[in-house]
């Protein structure tokens, strides 16, 4: 080993892959390998022996704490994109008021304006849904052949529910954070209403 040291110009040897025969003998396979280590180190345990279940682990708890992560930064920008839509269908109850009043004196029940309100909200939120899917499909696909090119053949993966879900929750996030301008509308005074410059 010192001979092959000196013609590679190391210092020491950084790591010693050992591959043990079958599943069921890895443990075993940890002990002897640890056992060996402390014999040739004078039984200090100045080395770290780690099985490949040990690294399936840690990597297990990485990936499960990126998805809580993105998982956070979905429901921020749900929150956030929410509030843009009641702020959006706040303005547009007061600039219609008039549109509103006209409805109700023509026979319009207050279901049918909170319904009106609440298919706009969440239009608007279905819209700005599918513009987001149809980007992030548009970026898979080029990230696709990013790494085609870099690594190979790379194919793209859409998967439906996924796409189902970040539909289905834009358009909820939508009529949930319209409800409360659709019940404003709805609950407006037609005589006011018909009043109102």
């Amino acid at each position: 080993i010192d001979t092959a040291l000196d013609m590679l110009a190391l210092d020491g040897i950084g790591s010693i892959l050992v591959r043990a025969r079958g599943t069921a003998g890895m443990a075993a396979a940890v002990e002897e390998v640890t056992a060996i280590m402390k014999r040739l180190h004078e039984g200090q345990e100045d080395f770290t022996v780690v099985a490949q279940d040990d690294l399936l682990g840690t990597l297990d708890a990485v990936l499960n704490t990126l998805v809580l992560v993105l998982l956070g930064i979905a429901a921020i920008s749900l929150l956030v994109s929410g509030l843009g839509i009641a702020n959006i269908m706040l303005v547009t109850v007061t600039e219609r008021t008039r549109e509103i009043g006209i409805r109700r004196a023509l026979g319009a029940t207050k279901g049918d304006i909170l319904s009106q309100f609440l298919l706009e909200a969440g239009i608007i939120a279905g819209l700005g849904g599918l513009i987001g899917v149809l980007g992030g499909m548009a970026l898979v696909f080029v990230a696709s052949k990013i790494l085609t090119m870099a690594l190979g053949s790379w194919t793209p993966h859409y998967k439906l529910w996924a796409i189902t879900l970040g539909l289905s929750s834009s358009v909820f996030t939508g009529v949930f954070f319209g409800l409360y301008p659709a019940w404003r509308a709805a609950k407006l005074n037609p005589v006011e209403a018909l009043r109102y410059e």
